[in-house]
């Protein structure tokens, strides 16, 4: 509705999120679970007094395993062969998700392999972006996270688990919040 007196009008949170519209075959599987190199990224989203939030969405866009971004039309498409770098993700209602991708390349000489994850959730009134990095790498020369404190660095790496998939929990809010960005 225009507002008559051509101010600025109220923003509205990005949920609650009806489920016929959200799933898409595949959405979380950017490759199929047993394609070569496929890793599994999943991890649980918290508000700020560490509670499970049951009605998230999680999305994450990414280079391919080479490190190029990729240029493929039609993100929703999932034919086995095209790799989109994007996913989405509803979490379950104790707050988790789930990916099948493949870990990607570092997007350039001065940059480390991550991927840019998205969180909407009810009560917000935008989507809150940040990045995954991973365990394995050195990140000392990547621009962005040098300009983080190293007290909060941990809120950015994943944690590489046994059955080597990687754990990535993001906290809204509170002690352990996640760094996010402003895009």
């Amino acid at each position: 509705m225009p507002n008559p007196d051509g101010g600025l009008t109220p923003s509205q949170t990005v949920g609650p999120f009806f489920g016929y519209a959200l799933p898409f075959a595949g959405g979380p599987d950017l490759v199929p679970p047993h394609a070569p190199g496929a890793i599994r990224v999943h991890g649980t989203v918290y508000d700020g007094a560490g509670v499970p939030v049951p009605d998230a969405v999680v999305e994450i866009w990414q280079a391919d395993a080479a490190g190029r971004i990729p240029r493929a039309p039609g993100s929703f498409a999932r034919d086995g062969v095209t790799f989109t770098g994007w996913g989405r993700a509803a979490v379950d209602r104790l707050g988790r998700y789930a990916f099948t991708t493949v870990r990607p390349g570092a997007p350039g000489a001065d940059a480390n392999p991550y991927l840019a994850m998205s969180v909407f959730a009810r009560g917000m009134l935008r989507r809150a972006v940040t990045r995954v990095y991973f365990p394995e790498d050195d990140r000392h020369a990547d621009p962005l996270f040098a300009l983080v404190p190293a007290s909060r660095h941990e809120t950015l790496i994943a944690v590489r688990e046994e059955s080597g998939s990687y754990r990535f929990d993001v906290h809204i809010q509170g002690e352990q919040e996640t760094v996010f960005l402003a895009v």
